[in-house]
């Protein structure tokens, strides 16, 4: 069984994943801002640990304190993010800051406070939650997409960089989930627009999200938990996993369609 540090452990998929390693047997770390959410899962084995991604301070104490109890670590899912729509000149480039921060800085950091122990051990996991919109851009989201895209050029560099080492690098890239992403996502977008030039097409793709995101067409986070729980366990981990509802075949239209074409498609899809 392995020792596994979990970031965004609170809410959706990290708390479904968190809660479905440590069933199987693993010694699991979840992390996150608000720990008080993590506590019911104490019933199943979770040890929850305070974590601020954008903190170097907190993401030091958090593995010297994992370190400390437990002697070394064989996984590390980098799972924190957030969505934060908006067109491109309404979103500030402090808030354009903040998401790189959580979505990519933050996790690259951690990345580098893991790897020492990593090497050590010459063995390790890094899995990566990016999106199938790493591979794809939605309607008014470009600093989200443009922190996933980041992330799938920096785990695909990690991975190289570190087979020597015996670790392995995987990448989770999930399709439409039924979490509050949307719907956060969807209130980042109206309250960027607001007055603005854009403030009716913002509108109206927001209710197309939220409307989406209230639906039952998406697939549930157990679906990704599986997958990444594949990662953590399989002997050879696949590099990336393209899983839930519409990833696969979004990520095959964009390979195909015509740029203008799948342009005109994403921003009617809602």
């Amino acid at each position: 069984m392995s020792v596994i540090l979990i970031t965004g452990a609170s809410s959706g998929i990290g708390y479904q994943t968190a809660q479905d390693l440590a069933r199987q047997g693993h010694t699991v770390y979840g992390a996150a801002r608000r720990v008080d959410k993590i506590t019911p899962l104490a019933k199943d084995g979770v040890k929850p640990l305070p974590l601020d991604v954008t903190s170097d301070a907190s993401l030091q104490a958090a593995v010297t304190t994992l370190i400390a109890n437990e002697g070394r670590i064989d996984v590390l899912i980098n799972n924190a993010g957030y969505g934060s729509y908006g067109a491109v000149e309404d979103v500030t480039i402090a808030e354009a800051k903040k998401q790189f921060d959580v979505n990519l800085f933050g996790m690259a950091r951690l990345t580098q406070l893991v790897l020492p122990y990593m090497r050590q051990q010459h063995s390790g996991r890094i899995i990566n939650t990016s999106s199938m919109g790493g591979r794809l851009v939605s309607y008014m989201g470009a600093w989200y997409h443009a922190t996933k895209y980041a992330v799938e050029a920096f785990s695909d560099a990690l991975r190289m960089e570190t087979k020597a080492f015996g670790i392995q690098v995987s990448l989770i890239e999930p399709g439409g989930i039924k979490t509050n992403w949307g719907f956060i996502a969807a209130d980042h977008l109206v309250a960027s627009a607001q007055g603005g030039a854009y403030e009716q097409q913002a509108t109206k793709a927001a209710t197309g999200m939220r409307r989406q995101y209230a639906s039952k067409l998406l697939s549930q986070p157990a679906v990704i938990s599986k997958a990444i729980a594949k990662a953590v366990n399989q002997r050879h981990p696949r590099p990336r996993y393209l899983v839930g509802f519409g990833a696969k075949p979004l990520v095959f239209a964009k390979a195909i369609l015509p740029t203008r074409l799948f342009d005109f498609i994403m921003m009617h899809a809602s």
